[in-house]
């Protein structure tokens, strides 16, 4: 059974075919994040804080730390900022990390002071790439997110995808490092582009679990990308994925629809035993009042619980937007 090992000082986690979903949290990455990129330029660490207790607080088995804050001079800049981010993150919360740079320096810098065995995120099929990192990985014996593209870009072909994949394990094996320490992320591509990218994850997924045996994770909320009413999609992505075998996700578990979506695969596939952790999240639930819709009254409308769902809505946008 493949099982890939992360851990913090005192935490171990793990990945594989027969654990609850592991959860990734997102949100300690300042792309796109215009107010967070300042902050951390500015030395101020305060949304990183508040990000890494709530993450953890809402459900992420680890997180995903990225301090990638400027395209000027990364290879100055990022390392000694994602090292300080590191050590704000693992002196908060005792979840394993997930070290995430495209700079040699920052990822290496971050494996010498991060506690346990984090999670290198990533490498790709490039070959500069792949004799850059690889070794570091062999090195400081941590598992790696791959990524399956290379320097031909990211395919649509999703056989092309499964090659890159394929190349990486068999280049990895070459350093000395076993295929359940690579977790492959085979790339979802947007649904609102392309309408056969779901169908071809799950497809993709399937393959990377039988024929390469390894874990798998993914940008989950790629799959909404352009569309209205991300996270209906996204919630919907979950259990899906999971059921063709995907073992993680990076994800944004502040969200309650996607969290409860996660746990409920969990229950049905069987990592929740005898459904405890559905029943001691979910035991006090109280469920949004249904409304009866009465010709005429406050409540009348399409569907029931309309407002439930768009205050919802702007609490996720506000929490989208840091």
């Amino acid at each position: 059974m493949t099982r890939t090992i992360v851990a913090s000082a005192t935490r171990t986690v793990v990945i594989g075919f027969d654990q609850p979903f592991c959860v990734i949290g997102e949100r300690i990455n300042p792309t796109g994040r215009k107010k967070l990129a300042a902050e951390m330029i500015e030395g101020n660490f305060d949304t990183v804080r508040a990000d890494a207790l709530a993450q953890v607080a809402a459900g992420a088995t680890m997180l995903d730390v990225n301090a990638g804050v400027t395209a000027v001079n990364p290879n100055e800049t990022e390392p000694p900022l994602l090292v300080k981010t590191l050590q704000i993150v693992q002196e908060l919360v005792d979840v394993p990390l997930s070290i995430d740079s495209s700079v040699t320096a920052a990822i290496e810098a971050g494996l010498k002071v991060t506690k346990g065995r984090p999670l290198v995120n990533s490498v790709t099929g490039e070959e500069e790439k792949l004799e850059a990192i690889l070794p570091l990985v062999k090195k400081y014996d941590v598992p790696v997110v791959a990524i399956s593209n290379d320097e031909s870009g990211i395919s649509e072909d999703p056989d092309v995808r499964f090659e890159v994949a394929r190349k990486i394990v068999q280049r990895a094996a070459d350093h000395g490092i076993p295929a359940h320490d690579v977790v492959v992320d085979p790339l979802v591509m947007p649904i609102g582009a392309m309408g056969t990218a779901g169908q071809q994850v799950f497809r993709l997924v399937r393959r990377l679990r039988e024929e390469l045996k390894v874990n798998t994770t993914c940008g989950l909320s790629n799959i909404s990308f352009g569309l209205p009413h991300r996270h209906g999609i996204n919630a919907a992505f979950i259990p899906m994925v999971i059921a063709a075998g995907m073992t993680s996700a990076i994800m944004n578990p502040c969200r309650p629809q996607e969290m409860e979506a996660v746990r409920a695969a969990n229950v049905l596939t069987g990592t929740d035993p005898n459904c405890g952790t559905w029943i001691r999240t979910y035991r006090d639930h109280a469920p949004a009042q249904a409304t009866t819709g009465a010709p005429g009254g406050p409540a009348a409308g399409p569907s029931a619980g309309g407002e439930g769902r768009r205050r919802g809505g702007r609490e996720a946008r506000r929490a989208s937007m840091g």
